[in-house]
């Protein structure tokens, strides 16, 4: 069955519990900005992450996410995986989704580069025959050798974002959800990163790609959605939303 994303009317409305109400307000109207922000009964701060949002993907598919930084990109890329049950309207995503959001999600300092690989595997749906098919490719990929012996909490930061990428990168999916393109050590380790990306791009039949390089857009992507403090600003072919965006452009 091919895979398929579907979004009809999706509100998500987030509570935030460690910050007073009539702080939060009063930060944002001195930045001039209007924002979902409102509080319920019990004085909770409640941000309008994303706010009557429509959309339709299928097979095929490559789509771009746009917008600054507070605009719901990454918040959308949670509900399409599962992670933000929505508040309101409807989400249907056929097909296995594999986000690529916190690479790092679910791995352990105590164990060795061995163990981790199993237990990220197993975080992102693998099974147990195919953790071990894939193991000793992922472990190539890392370049990191002997280290894969040793207990994650010796590992530098660049040793561990390979270690993740490497087995993040491995699992095949219907429907793929990236979170800006990873730094994940030096050029040439970099350029290997690159076409592992653009090879797991290839295998997916969606791409869900939320990134501040409109030029990688348009090298990837057939579709862009525009958004803007959680709304679907514009949402269409390539071109006409990244000169709509760059332009400043109204829809």
């Amino acid at each position: 069955m091919a895979a398929r994303i579907s979004l009809e009317g999706v509100h998500l409305d987030l509570p935030i519990f460690d910050i007073s109400a009539q702080s939060l307000k009063k930060r944002v109207m001195r930045l001039g900005r209007r924002n979902g922000i409102a509080e319920d009964n019990s004085g909770v701060v409640i941000v309008k992450a994303i706010d009557d949002l429509s959309l339709d993907l299928e097979s095929g598919d490559r789509l771009g996410v746009i917008g600054h930084n507070g605009a719901g990109k990454s918040t959308l890329l949670r509900v399409l995986a599962g992670i933000y049950p929505v508040t309101a309207g409807r989400v249907e995503v056929q097909g296995k989704a594999v986000p690529l959001l916190d690479i790092a999600m679910g791995m352990d300092d105590q164990s060795t580069g061995w163990q981790n690989i199993r237990l990220r595997g197993l975080l992102l749906g693998l099974s147990d025959a195919e953790i071990r098919q894939k193991t000793e490719d992922i472990a190539a990929f890392t370049e990191l050798g002997d280290y894969l012996d040793l207990p994650l909490r010796t590992y530098s930061s660049g040793m561990r974002v390979r270690l993740a990428f490497a087995i993040s990168t491995a699992v095949d999916a219907d429907i793929l959800l990236l979170d800006e393109v990873l730094g994940v050590g030096d050029a040439s380790f970099q350029e290997k990163a690159n076409r592992r990306l653009t090879q797991l791009h290839a295998r997916a039949e969606i791409v869900v790609l939320a990134i501040h390089s409109n030029e990688v857009i348009r090298q990837t992507c057939n579709k862009v959605l525009w958004m803007e403090r959680g709304k679907a600003r514009m949402f269409g072919a390539v071109d006409d939303v990244l000169h709509a965006y760059e332009t400043g452009g109204a829809t």
